[in-house]
């Protein structure tokens, strides 16, 4: 199994910054992407941003310019920096993983249990 453990959220003014960490522990042969997902009230959920092993990520075009995803393999964690954040940016950051418990197994997806970000105006 593997655990996200996210931290960082929090309440920050518009035009503020946040810098959301999770990290993944338990028993794993391998992690393939790593990303963060947000969900508002009343709306579904939406891929904000992802890092694939190799480094290459991708951004909603919302975030782009403002967010930044980074990943650390020798600390399974990955990082999410936010700057110029708005009101709309206000949600339920969920950290998850593509990973594999052992060789030759599919692999599946992770979630963490999220961090709220509020953003006031």
């Amino acid at each position: 199994q593997v655990q996200l453990v996210e931290s960082g959220g929090g309440l920050v003014q518009a035009g503020g910054s946040l810098r959301l960490s999770c990290a993944a522990s338990g028993s794993f042969f391998s992690i393939n992407a790593m990303g963060w997902y947000r969900q508002a009230p009343g709306k579904e959920r939406e891929l904000v941003a992802l890092v694939n092993n190799d480094g290459t990520t991708t951004r909603a075009d919302s975030v782009k310019g403002r967010f930044t995803i980074s990943r650390d393999n020798a600390k399974n964690t990955v990082y999410l920096e936010m700057n110029s954040l708005k009101p709309e940016d206000t949600a339920v950051y969920l950290c998850n993983a593509n990973a594999k418990t052992r060789p030759f197994v599919p692999s599946r997806t992770y979630w963490g249990q999220g961090t709220q970000v509020t953003v006031s105006s």
